[in-house]
């Protein structure tokens, strides 16, 4: 149903993207998040709670959820006017001659997934601190799957539908699709932002093992980062696959800054910390300019200049640090907080499930380019409430529960 994945070909998605919250530098051990967060990683950390730096009274970083929204919304651009492929059968022709002017804007969206992993690395560095790892594993097993579960099987349900174009991937590779693990074991996708997941689950693992089971401290995260960015290195320099999927070195950076960010978070301005996030930045965006960048070309569609690819990964990073650091504490509106929970399930259903919309609304009901893009936009976002909802709520904290108690 959907191409191998590469870098240019999904995003962020899930999603996987994601995640939120405050720790307090001064908190010992900071209170375990609880709710929804994304898209790259889901948001149960965004209800997290933790004494403001130098303060005591607990905050929510309600600017983070609105970051991984914004991320998700790039994202859906970018896939829905920023590229060719599937997109194009549901316009009727190029989203370039539907979007002659944003449509090379749009482009740059895929970048939003580079903005999620830095979001993750900040938000898994929080959540497994303090946890232990059963715990984190059933934090981690909770958020992800509910949500996926159910756009796994409304995917290929609606593409098993006679007048829809889209073909759904055989009934066994549906199957093999709920665990996660369809791309390793070179499955068709259902998603096709699922590679963005089976990033996650490797980060989530290395974490598990190096951090969350001897217990997180300062120094083991320092380590950790330091160890993993000449691992990737080496990964990159060996050339051996197995290297390459186990320590990722074209994503790795990104995490790895994330989880610098949140050292600064926790415990105040430190050189290491800055090192870290300085070095994370440099590596990371070298590697979306590799994957992302062609020469101006008419029919490079996915041109995107190398200033502007800087640009966005910079963006990314400077956001998530301001955040950390505080100074967006002003961004604390309620509504942020609904902007989080719906990052994932948005993240997950708005690719394939948007193919569809917009074919309806454009080709059907003959609604103009930009109308039915904002429309698509609100119909996901309101199928991500439903999800978020009635799925997530419900059997987010049963499955955690379950798992928690489980005899090893």
């Amino acid at each position: 149903m959907s191409a191998p994945p590469t870098p240019d070909a999904g995003p962020i998605s899930d999603s996987d993207t994601g995640p939120i919250s405050n720790a307090a530098a001064t908190a010992p051990t900071p209170t375990p998040p609880r709710a929804p967060g994304i898209a790259l990683e889901p948001s149960a950390e965004r209800t997290a709670k933790a004494a403001a730096r130098g303060g005591g009274h607990p905050v929510r970083l309600r600017a983070l959820d609105g970051l991984r929204l914004l991320a998700a919304l790039m994202v859906a651009a970018y896939h829905y006017g920023g590229r060719d492929g599937e997109i194009t059968q549901a316009w009727g022709s190029s989203p370039r001659a539907q979007f002659p002017t944003l449509s090379s804007y749009f482009a740059y969206g895929c970048l939003g997934v580079q903005i999620f992993f830095v979001i993750s690395g900040f938000v898994i560095c929080m959540s497994g601190w303090g946890r232990p790892l059963r715990s984190f594993f059933a934090s981690r097993v909770s958020r992800l799957y509910p949500a996926y579960w159910v756009a796994i099987i409304l995917v290929t349900g609606v593409f098993a539908l006679p007048w829809v174009a889209y073909k759904a991937v055989s009934p066994s590779d549906a199957l093999v699709n709920l665990t996660m693990l369809q791309q390793p074991l070179g499955v068709d996708r259902v998603l096709g932002v699922c590679w963005t997941l089976w990033a996650e689950l490797r980060f989530y693992a290395l974490f598990a093992l190096f951090v969350v089971l001897p217990g997180a401290t300062r120094h083991r995260v320092v380590l950790f980062c330091a160890v993993w960015t000449l691992g990737s290195a080496f990964a990159e320099a060996s050339d051996l696959p197995l290297l390459d999927v186990v320590l990722m070195p074209e994503y790795s950076s990104y995490f790895i800054g994330g989880m610098g960010i949140y050292l600064l978070h926790r415990f105040g301005h430190d050189a290491l910390a800055w090192g870290i996030v300085g070095i994370s930045f440099l590596i990371g965006q070298h590697y979306a300019i590799r994957e992302l960048w062609h020469p101006a070309n008419v029919d490079a569609f996915s041109y995107r200049s190398a200033t502007g690819i800087i640009a966005v990964v910079a963006f990314g990073y400077v956001a998530v640090t301001l955040i950390a650091l505080g100074k967006l504490n002003w961004a604390d509106w309620r509504w942020l907080t609904v902007a989080g929970a719906l990052t994932y399930p948005f993240y997950l259903i708005h690719e394939h499930l948007g193919w569809v919309v917009v074919w309806v609304l454009h080709q059907k009901l003959g609604i103009p380019s930009y109308g039915t893009f904002a429309l698509t936009v609100l119909v996901m976002l309101g199928l991500a409430w439903v999800l978020y909802r009635f799925i997530e709520q419900r059997f987010t904290p049963m499955i955690k529960r379950s798992l928690s108690t489980a005899r090893l």
